[in-house]
């Protein structure tokens, strides 16, 4: 690659394509990022373009074109005009699911777009938009190298313990296992922690995404060794309109009392769970946070003491905790929420300092405390340009 090269990065989820646009070498740095949000229903680009430059426009719905295409489109007309006669060199994506086979980036031809296509099921929130970025980026962009960053790869160290389900074996050999996800988030994480507190960071960490989509992950010599989720995004903690854990038993009763379909199932699991579900308010924790009704008090509670429980659990399988770094939407941002989930867990080492916790700060324990809490934004396309770079020129 030249110095002047580019290198795209594109986020595509069920409703969102995040980009940001770096300059590859010598050294990555950011040139431009944004998102278009309201996908399927008022589409909006936001940008910042450096030098202070910033964008905001809307744009037209059109289900028959695919909003994904509109608003890759969009993002190129945008980044055209502002960095015109630069070459693009790579397109680096986020897949969210790479199955059994993928603990790595990969470089994306029509094979492996078809081998991704099978695991659409797993993820239908995120797969499917996934693979029409892909699709997207390599109309756009034919002399480009694309580059695909599995959210599952990061999970492919797990012990068989933490990988299997108790069913018959033959269904662990056919695909059927504990894949975790969020493992960009975590990565970026791990690795950001090991400039920080570099022992610490090769030590016993427990890593909680906390978002829309929540989840957490046990790190041991900064590999992933557990997570919450499992074979699907649907396990673990609840999320915003995910259930989290559920005992398969409701399933069967609702498929045989309820009479409910596999599409009804998914829309109700996916889509109408959760925090959602359980407030019939909103999934988005400052509205119920401002709301205050008894219902939306009961769902954070519930997210609350599930947090509690995946953490112990997860500071089970280390052995202890050496590190706790909370991020996402509400890792990152809940203060109150933060210390609804570490309050009393001294017993486990962990001591918040709650003005450090209330300020916002980095590093939110006690000095007393025996495990260090801290809060890092996450980045995954930093990751995904990070990969990119180590696997075409490093």
């Amino acid at each position: 690659m030249a110095a002047n090269d580019l290198l795209l990065t594109l986020n595509a989820g069920s409703s969102s394509l995040k980009f940001s646009l770096y300059k590859a070498q010598p050294e990555l740095s950011m040139l431009a990022h944004g998102q278009v949000e309201g996908l399927g229903d008022s589409p909006r680009l936001q940008a910042e373009l450096g030098a202070g430059t910033r964008l905001q426009q809307s744009l037209r719905h059109d289900a028959a074109v695919g909003d994904h295409e509109l608003a890759l489109q969009a993002i190129l007309d945008v980044l055209t005009h502002h960095f015109h006669g630069e070459v693009l060199s790579a397109v680096s994506h986020r897949v969210v699911h790479g199955g059994p086979e993928f603990a790595a980036p990969q470089l994306i031809d029509a094979a492996l777009l078809a081998q991704l296509e099978r695991f659409c099921p797993l993820a239908p929130l995120h797969q499917p938009h996934n693979l029409a970025g892909i699709r997207a980026a390599r109309a756009a962009f034919p002399e480009a190298h694309q580059v695909a960053c599995f959210d599952t790869a990061f999970h492919r160290s797990h012990p068989f313990v933490a990988d299997t389900f108790a069913l018959p074996r033959r269904y662990y050999e056919q695909g059927i296992r504990r894949y975790g996800f969020h493992g960009l988030s975590y990565e970026f994480i791990a690795r950001r922690l090991r400039e920080l507190e570099p022992e610490r960071a090769l030590g016993r960490v427990v890593i909680a995404h906390l978002g829309n989509g929540a989840s957490m992950c046990a790190l041991r010599g900064g590999r992933s060794v557990a997570s919450t989720m499992g074979f699907t995004a649907l396990d673990g903690l609840p999320m915003g309109t995910r259930c989290g854990q559920l005992d398969p038993g409701v399933l069967l009763y609702l498929m045989s009392e309820h009479r409910m379909d596999p599409a009804a199932l998914s829309d109700l699991l996916y889509k109408n769970a959760g925090l959602k579900g359980l407030s019939g308010e909103s999934h988005d924790v400052r509205v119920l946070q401002a709301s205050g009704s008894p219902a939306a008090r009961e769902a954070l509670a519930y997210f609350v003491d599930r947090g509690r429980r995946e953490l112990a659990g997860l500071a089970a399988c280390l052995g202890g905790l050496d590190a706790l770094v909370l991020t996402g939407g509400i890792g990152e941002n809940a203060a109150e929420l933060r210390a609804d989930l570490l309050a009393d867990m001294e017993w486990m080492g962990l001591r918040l300092d709650p003005e450090a916790n209330q300020r916002g700060q980095a590093l939110i324990s006690h000095p007393d405390s025996k495990v260090h809490i801290r809060v890092i934004k996450t980045d995954e396309e930093r990751m995904l340009a990070e990969h990119a770079a180590e696997l075409l020129w490093a």
